[in-house]
């Protein structure tokens, strides 16, 4: 196999070191507007935002095939460190075309860049849980630094005390969560990420007496434009809007004796949250109690593993300080004979692919713990005073130690509609529904196959984690037992 190394590097004259080759916006821009079959803005977007370049605008890839050779071969170099590697040109093949295994974002212009500090997570969730002015400052900015290395972040604001209640300073009473949300969204707006803005999804209980508010916020034009908002909702909020009863907020949301109580009409808040969700397409809503009940990583909440946000797009609900990493399979390539009478998913080789799938993530994380590193050496080696620079290191610091511990991963799908369509299902009907169960309940088998795999190949897996955790009770887990911690979602 071609490599890329010797794809990309210019012929050595007279002993002189290979310079990488580089082409210009016009050539990549050409180059790619073929390779996706004369769609110009598809090649836009993968130059703009996916292209191999460094600062100064040097672009060192011509279309997507040099980048999924980069990608390949990042992979398989992690792939050499564990028994049994995946070979280069099988990586290769399952990543080509964007037919089967799609890198999502961060992890697509990261791998293998060394032209740009970034993390290749595409999803953080921070939190302190402090109720007080430093911790919100303090998240303000953990929000923007993990923005600038091209990451969206999630955080809940359960925790700030609801409007007008005591506050020891010259305030006197508080001002509740809205003009905190505004704080966060406009530092979102302010962050620019190689032509794209930072992604924010902001989150509150049901059960906060401010929930109206923060649900009303969007609605005033021109306010909280940088963020998305989703509201946990719980069991007996949902049972107490069905039967028309009164639900009881209160603060702290979790304490058993509140300072503040706040009876309400669940029915009447929750047809609010219905209109605004039709009119403005937000608040987004979490199952919260759902969401903790069937969350593996939640066994391990007094190691610090608590759930308590998701990421901008929701895609998985995380505890403070986790990271993760996202790719897509590509539902539509499992199609044979599309369109045709004689359609049929094949699901062995989609169960093959999940499993790669699950590994490449897995190597993902190690390289994601390689440019974690890079990012704190730059944070040390910065001219700046070592009290400035604190809040980022420590930042980074957190961040690293979740990531090696946790190791999560995001194996996720796309072109369902495109698959169902193709197999002559109507989308959402119980014929197509029940197909996609089927699918999911294969993703999720095989997902945790995969793992189980890993665990034996690379150390222990979250099966084994999860035993030793019940019967010793221990309050504390070695690294090498939490290595395979969370899997799949």
């Amino acid at each position: 196999m071609e490599t890329l190394e010797l794809k990309r590097k210019a012929p050595a004259k007279n002993g002189e070191k290979a310079k990488p080759k580089t082409y210009t916006f016009k050539e990549a821009l050409k180059a790619s507007t073929e390779y996706f079959n004369g769609d110009e803005l598809a090649a836009n977007v993968w130059v703009n935002k996916y292209a191999l370049k460094d600062s100064s605008g040097h672009i060192y890839e011509k279309n997507p095939d040099d980048m999924h050779r980069r990608i390949a071969a990042e992979l398989f170099r992690i792939e050499q460190k564990y028994p049994n590697p995946v070979p280069e040109e099988k990586l290769l093949e399952l990543l080509r075309n964007f037919k089967y295994i799609i890198p999502q974002g961060s992890p697509m212009s990261g791998i293998g860049n060394n032209y740009q500090v970034s993390s290749l997570s595409n999803c953080f969730v921070i939190g302190s849980g402090a109720d007080s002015y430093g911790g919100i400052i303090r998240a303000d900015e953990e929000q923007v630094q993990l923005m600038k290395r091209r990451g969206g972040v999630g955080h809940d604001l359960s925790h700030i005390r609801p409007k007008g209640s005591p506050v020891l300073n010259s305030a006197l009473s508080s001002t509740g969560l809205v003009p905190f949300m505004e704080r966060y969204s406009n530092s979102t707006r302010e962050v620019a990420q190689d032509g794209r803005r930072g992604a924010l999804m902001l989150s509150v209980s049901i059960k906060h007496p401010d929930e109206e508010n923060f649900i009303d916020a969007k609605m005033e034009s021109g306010k909280v434009t940088g963020a998305n908002v989703s509201v946990r909702i719980d069991d007996d909020f949902m049972r107490a809007a069905i039967a028309g009863k009164d639900y009881t907020q209160q603060f702290p949301i979790n304490s058993d004796n509140p300072t503040y109580h706040k009876t309400i009409d669940a029915s009447k808040l929750w047809d609010k949250i219905i209109h605004n969700a039709w009119k403005s397409a937000e608040p987004g809503i979490l199952f919260w109690d759902t969401i903790i009940r069937e969350s593996v990583p939640d066994c391990y909440a007094d190691l610090g593993y608590r759930t308590v946000s998701t990421n901008p797009c929701g895609e998985i609900p995380l505890c403070p300080y986790d990271s993760c990493r996202l790719l897509a399979i590509n539902l539509f390539s499992y199609v044979e004979e599309p369109f045709t009478k004689k359609a049929k998913f094949n699901f062995k080789k989609f169960a093959d692919h999940v499993q790669m799938a699950q590994r490449m993530m897995d190597d993902i994380i190690d390289l994601e713990i390689e440019k974690i590193d890079k990012i704190i050496e730059k944070i040390e080696n910065d001219p700046e005073p070592e009290d400035i620079k604190a809040t980022e290191l420590r930042l980074w610091q957190k961040i690293r130690r979740t990531c090696v511990e946790g190791r999560r991963t995001g194996v996720g799908i796309t072109a369902e509609g495109d698959m169902l369509a193709a197999l002559g299902l109507k989308y959402g009907t119980d014929k197509a529904l029940d197909f996609s169960v089927e699918v999911h309940k294969t993703l999720a088998i095989s997902a945790y196959g995969s793992s189980v795999t890993m665990a034996k190949e690379r150390g222990h897996s979250a099966s084994t984690m999860l035993l030793v955790r019940r019967k010793t009770h221990s309050s504390t887990v070695s690294k090498k037992q939490t290595r395979r911690c969370t899997r799949t979602w």
